[in-house]
């Protein structure tokens, strides 16, 4: 199968480090897999092709990423028309698959135009997160753009359930949205192959993730001080790096945890399954989140990896997580509540094991990035198949 791939957010750079870069490359090479060929169209590349994307072809979007915020909207949607004019000359496409981005619809419009099919995957309400935490000028311009790339795409794959009742808003996705969550590459994080089973021999907690405000880590922090004032041989691995370090940073050395919390800082992601391996508990401390509508990568991670996962119990991850059987979760906010999660796990390691095999085989039976794929595949092949039938009836 021939597969044009899409990336139009200059945020993402397809390469690079953060999430949503390991989003795109892990689903790249889940094609790759397959045996598919897959052009990549991108605004931002953010470096070489990694191990396992060599045969992917890359065409770097010309977007200009200077000047003012409302310059920079205008030069996103001139770049529909550049899209347009590849894809047309680079075709014919078995699939083309575009992440959402604001301001593009070229891709969709151009799969509907050739006849292939569109998969729009939809990871946030763009709109609003770039108006609240960012900046948007065109709001009105960005709204006619959604609803262009929603009314074109064949199917809208939203990652979690609240991402598709954000897609249930607009009139142009009725009936085309599916939910497909997230997944991880299990053989990259595979259990480690004997985990410490004595709390004498040291305990380490730990969490990997940008540094951001909504991820929670001042409570992660607090419940870990909690645990060691009568656990003097605990650790906390922070693995990642992000706005709120120097917070983090302050908030460790007030509470004179700095012999005992490591931050890693940034690292590549093929560094995160060593570093997961080193650890017997992994936290996703989630804070209450007025909208939480992620799928986040590191909570499947955390699982394939075979740990004993806590969580708070919020949006997608309560529903992924099986409590007592294959995570524990608390809560949002709940600190003391995180506390004592951490520490039921501390003294019971056959029981943290246990909750680990429970999570690795959840993550075996449907959320590897095949599973994924190939849901995707089979939702886009049972649609083509109803839109000619109904053509047909019509013809």
């Amino acid at each position: 199968m021939r597969v044009a791939y899409i990336c139009a957010d200059a945020g993402i750079p397809v390469f690079g480090t953060k999430g949503c870069s390991i989003h795109v490359q892990e689903f790249l090479r889940a094609l790759i897999r397959r045996g598919d060929e897959v052009r990549l169209y991108a605004s931002r590349i953010g470096g070489d092709p990694l191990p396992g994307l060599e045969a992917v072809q890359v065409l770097q979007l010309s977007l200009d990423r200077a000047g003012p915020v409302a310059q920079r909207e205008q030069a996103s949607l001139a770049a529909n028309d550049e899209l347009l004019r590849v894809l047309e000359s680079e075709g014919p496409f078995d699939l083309v698959y575009e992440r959402f981005s604001l301001f593009s619809f070229a891709g969709m419009e151009y799969a509907r135009s050739a006849g292939v099919p569109g998969v729009l995957e939809v990871n946030a309400p763009l709109i609003e997160e770039q108006a609240q935490y960012r900046q948007l000028v065109d709001r009105a311009g960005a709204e006619r753009a959604a609803r262009r790339v929603f009314k074109a795409a064949s199917v809208i794959v939203a990652v979690s359930e609240e991402v598709a009742d954000y897609l249930g808003r607009y009139p142009e996705t009725q009936g085309r949205v599916e939910v497909v969550a997230n997944g991880v590459d299990a053989d990259e994080f595979m259990p480690k192959v004997q985990r410490d089973g004595s709390p004498a021999d040291g305990f380490t907690v730990g969490f990997v993730g940008s540094l951001k405000p909504w991820h929670g880590l001042p409570d992660l922090v607090a419940a870990f001080a909690t645990v060691r004032e009568h656990a003097l041989d605990a650790r906390l691995l922070i693995v990642g790096d992000g706005p709120e370090r120097a917070r983090l940073e302050e908030i460790v050395a007030v509470g004179g945890l700095r012999d005992s919390v490591r931050l890693t800082g940034a690292v590549s992601h093929r560094e995160v399954p060593a570093l997961l391996a080193t650890m017997d508990v992994a936290v996703a401390p989630y804070p209450k989140l007025e909208n939480f509508y992620f799928s986040p990568l590191k909570v499947y991670e955390y699982m394939a990896a075979g740990l004993a996962v806590i969580a708070s119990r919020t949006g997608q991850v309560a529903k992924l997580i099986d409590d007592g059987v294959s995570g524990l979760l608390y809560e949002p906010g709940e600190v003391g509540a995180m506390a004592a999660a951490i520490d039921r796990l501390r003294l019971a390691p056959e029981f943290r094991r246990s909750l680990g095999r429970a999570a690795r085989a959840a993550i075996l039976r449907g959320h590897t990035w095949e599973a994924v794929m190939q849901r995707i595949l089979q939702i886009t092949r049972s649609r083509s198949r109803s839109a000619r039938a109904d053509q047909s009836v019509a013809g």
